[in-house]
């Protein structure tokens, strides 16, 4: 059978993993947040569909952190090593192999957690400011890493550095999400810098 997004998506969701059970705890968090800030300020089409764009990159992220999770890092050492064979410039192939790879036992479950991190900071709505920076940096990374890499296009890391940067500027926690629960509890200093 050919796969398809919508058999692909009912596997993921109704998987028995022990991380589905998480991930459909944020999801529940993620619409009683929802809930919980369209009932205390009211919301429009607007901002259920931000909600929603917020949640789906938010699902991906969290999905392919799944491939990465400690101690397997097989797939991780697969692109890791395209990227030194395909990045767009010699000093980042060189940190790569020189690095990265040599310490994978250090850098797989960081990149796993900073993964996990961006996911839960988009199902949530919290943090969204940390997370979409961190969206950024991961997608560019990937952007210039395997930018020559056959059957690799590009512009799909392009256009994920342009979606997190449009949540970087514009928050989408603020709308339907935990920050603006948190705003509207008067977060202030740092923590505001971050919703």
């Amino acid at each position: 059978m050919r796969p398809n997004p919508l058999h692909d998506v009912l596997v993921f969701l109704f998987n028995t993993q022990p991380l589905t059970l998480v991930f459909w705890l944020l999801l529940a968090g993620s619409l009683g947040f929802a809930l919980t800030v369209r009932a205390r300020s009211g919301a429009d089409a607007h901002d259920g569909a931000i909600w929603l764009l917020r949640l789906l990159t938010g699902a991906m992220w969290w999905q392919q952190s799944l491939w990465k999770v400690p101690p397997q890092y097989d797939g991780l050492i697969y692109w890791m090593k395209q990227e030194v064979a395909h990045a767009s410039t010699a000093l980042q192939s060189a940190f790569v192999a020189d690095l990265v790879l040599p310490n994978i036992a250090i850098f797989g479950p960081l990149v796993y957690a900073i993964e996990v991190a961006i996911g839960v900071s988009l199902i949530l709505g919290l943090f969204t400011r940390l997370g979409a920076l961190l969206g950024v940096l991961m997608a560019a990374n990937l952007w210039l890493g395997l930018y020559s890499a056959p059957h690799e296009w590009p512009w799909t890391y392009f256009f994920l550095i342009i979606i997190m940067g449009l949540f970087l500027v514009d928050p989408p926690g603020r709308r339907l999400g935990a920050d603006a629960w948190l705003r509207r509890r008067g977060a202030r200093g740092p923590l505001s810098l971050l919703t």
